[in-house]
């Protein structure tokens, strides 16, 4: 019990969030049980006094994430290896924070100057993820990380004797990345280029018809029609977007401005994208370019 104090403690003082969002994940075990995500919004303080029902919890099957609340000044990039951390070190982007989730696999979380607007938060992450080889999946400006203390619950990484592999502070300096300005000055250079581009293309006629704005995914979540349900909102998004002659590829991102870690690991998360896009275009007869 000290030992998961410590750790949680170390990792909740490198973040420097005061206000954190705790996951407790329970992966689908089969078509009858679907996944399900208890989440809870707390102080830094509540979580270290909450140590014994995650412990609980965590025993009896659920993976225990963290991430802070609201908008925020960290970077993660998940699935990295030791070599991977080195030449981030080497290249200027030390991490604040080193989680070994699992035996030579790490999570790294970089702290920035100051608090990142969404969009930028996550086109960071994305290009982070790109230039040291992490999963992009999971590069987005409010995914989980596992919090250290606990023990990684994936099936693959069950022993023959049936437990499963602490999650471990590997490194703990809470220090800002010295190369963070820099790199946030050019990824936001890229993204007003891009956005600059998008709205050239949306104010272009498409099949003789007159310019149109298009409808944003945040205007579907907050449509009371679809009752906060993620799944029918991502799926009317797809649909809607399809017909105005959307890409696949700027669905997908779209879609995965919200996160996805509840549906599992990068590739459930593909899979997911795949069913829905598919979905919608058996639905649709998209517009003609």
């Amino acid at each position: 019990m000290d030992r998961t104090c410590e750790a949680v403690r170390r990792q909740i003082v490198a973040m420097g969030a005061t206000t954190l969002e705790i996951g407790l994940f329970r992966s689908q075990a089969d078509d009858e049980a679907p996944a399900t995500m208890i989440l809870r919004t707390c102080e830094a303080e509540v979580v270290l006094k909450s140590i014994p029902w995650l412990r609980f919890e965590n025993c009896h099957g659920r993976n225990i994430f963290i991430r802070p609340s609201g908008e925020h000044n960290l970077s993660l990039v998940d699935d990295l290896s030791a070599d991977t951390i080195h030449s981030m070190k080497c290249a200027g982007f030390s991490p604040a924070l080193v989680v070994e989730t699992s035996p030579g696999n790490f999570q790294a979380w970089l702290k920035h100057p100051r608090v990142l607007p969404k969009e930028l938060s996550k086109a960071l992450a994305r290009s982070l993820a790109k230039q040291f080889g992490g999963d992009i999946g999971a590069a987005d400006w409010r995914h989980f990380g596992r919090l250290a203390g606990f023990t990684n619950r994936k099936p693959r990484h069950r022993s023959t004797d049936g437990s499963f592999p602490f999650v471990k502070v590997f490194e703990a300096s809470g220090a800002l990345c010295t190369a963070a300005e820099r790199f946030i000055s050019q990824i936001k250079s890229q993204l007003v280029d891009e956005n600059q581009r998008r709205a050239n293309n949306r104010r272009l006629p498409a099949s003789g018809r007159s310019p149109r704005s298009l409808k944003s995914i945040e205007q579907f979540r907050a449509n009371p029609a679809y009752a906060g349900d993620a799944t029918r909102i991502d799926l009317a998004y797809a649909i809607y977007a399809l017909s105005q002659g959307v890409s696949v590829e700027q669905i997908e991102d779209t879609i995965r401005s919200r996160d996805l870690s509840h549906k599992g690991g990068a590739n459930r998360q593909a899979e997911y994208l795949a069913r829905t896009i598919k979905k919608a275009m058996s639905r649709v007869q998209p517009a003609a370019p």
